[in-house]
């Protein structure tokens, strides 16, 4: 199998994998409990969130343990949404059109609630504007949510300017306008540091950086109104109720230790390698574009649209031939249904329900990229006969 959808998951790293064993087996105390193999498993969480908030440049009782990120993006907007509101600073929130089914369907849970909601769009690029940002702060506005990598084109916002501007936009009753992004693409290719970025709250999820699935995080700056959705016991700060996953919260810190070093060689390589792809998709294949930017955007991150074929069969071609990549869209015989993301960008329908994206990772290689180049003409062929002999 060549592996092409890293945005999806990817691979475990070994130092998880290795820092996880121990309490999967003889090392399976509860956290909560005062004899000694609770309080062993206590300071493995302890060490973990110490690790992860070292590498976002956090502090530690800023690092919340979740179970993913769309937990933790449902989290950071309803919980200081919430908050906020209760507090009596306002009821607005504003998110962008190209975001997460987690955030879009979140702020529409709040919209539900009787939240004021604003979704700006973006230019052809994938990229969020300023200046639409601006125009749609209002007095009641208490919370902003941008990504800051796109997972279906990779392309990265500019969430420091985001921050400038929200703090020189303060609500006349003078709380802060709060921010939070959705970082889950960028470990291993960006460096992530929420100083820098200056958000007030941020998601990560480690299946996407070679943790294990089911364990993400949130980072949740101090003293940031917040109330928590799951309730129950003390843990996490008494931010997150729940029995704590110590081996996925170990193997997390230790992928994220691990992702967050030689991000520059190594966005450096999978760029060569993906630009290779591209170029050689373009000379080989007719009738294909690319979506969105290919210069501010993530390294291995390549959406492609296919004239005449719907991507879902071209996935399932290249599936026969042992690749393994996405589709930009969900369409069927019966019901066009193209990605949010493409449409908000402006890309024609007929181009997005044909659209594939290929992720490449740091394990992706040369020989690989030369594997798929041969094949996908062949794959591409197939999914246009298909497409051609198709009802209308």
């Amino acid at each position: 199998m060549i592996y092409l959808d890293h945005a999806a998951t990817t691979p475990l790293r070994s130092v998880a994998r290795e820092a996880m064993e121990p309490f999967l087996g003889h090392r399976f105390g509860n956290p909560s409990g005062l004899y000694a193999l609770g309080r062993d498993a206590q300071q493995a969480v302890d060490e973990a969130r110490a690790a992860v908030a070292a590498c976002l440049g956090a502090r530690s009782s800023e690092i919340i343990f979740t179970s993913g990120a769309t937990e933790s993006i449902n989290t950071a907007l309803v919980g200081i949404a919430y908050a906020m509101r209760r507090a009596g600073a306002g009821d607005h929130i504003i998110t962008s059109a190209i975001e997460h089914h987690a955030a879009l369907h979140a702020a529409g849970f709040l919209e539900e609630l009787g939240f004021q909601l604003t979704v700006i769009g973006c230019d052809a690029s994938g990229a969020v504007s300023l200046d639409e940002l601006g125009r749609a702060i209002r007095p009641e506005t208490i919370l902003v949510s941008v990504m800051l990598a796109n997972n279906e084109v990779g392309t990265i916002q500019p969430i420091a300017d985001i921050a400038d501007l929200l703090r020189a936009r303060r609500a006349p009753a003078g709380h802060r306008i709060l921010l939070h992004t959705d970082a889950v693409q960028a470990p291993a290719w960006l460096p992530i540091d929420v100083e820098t970025l200056g958000v007030d709250a941020l998601s990560l999820s480690a299946h996407k950086f070679g943790g294990p699935k089911g364990t993400g995080i949130l980072y949740l700056r101090r003293a940031t109104p917040f109330h928590p959705l799951l309730l129950g016991g003390g843990q996490e700060m008494h931010k997150r109720a729940g029995t704590e996953n110590v081996a996925g919260i170990v193997g997390t810190a230790a992928a994220l230790q691990s992702a967050s070093s030689g991000t520059a060689e190594r966005s450096r390589r999978v760029l060569q390698l993906r630009n290779r792809l591209r170029d050689g998709i373009l000379a080989a294949v007719p009738d294909v574009q690319v979506n969105g930017c290919q210069q501010n955007c993530l390294p291995g991150i390549l959406n492609i649209a296919f004239g005449g074929l719907e991507s879902d069969a071209l996935v399932a071609a290249l599936d026969e031939l042992g690749i393994a990549v996405s589709s930009g869209s969900a369409c069927s015989s019966s019901t066009w249904e193209p990605s949010h993301v493409l449409m908000a960008m402006g890309v024609p329908i007929r181009r997005a329900v044909g659209s594939i994206r290929f992720s490449l990772g740091e394990t992706t290689t040369d020989a690989e990229i030369d594997a798929v180049l041969q094949l996908l003409p062949r794959a591409v062929e197939a999914a246009r006969r298909q497409f051609a002999g198709a009802p209308t």
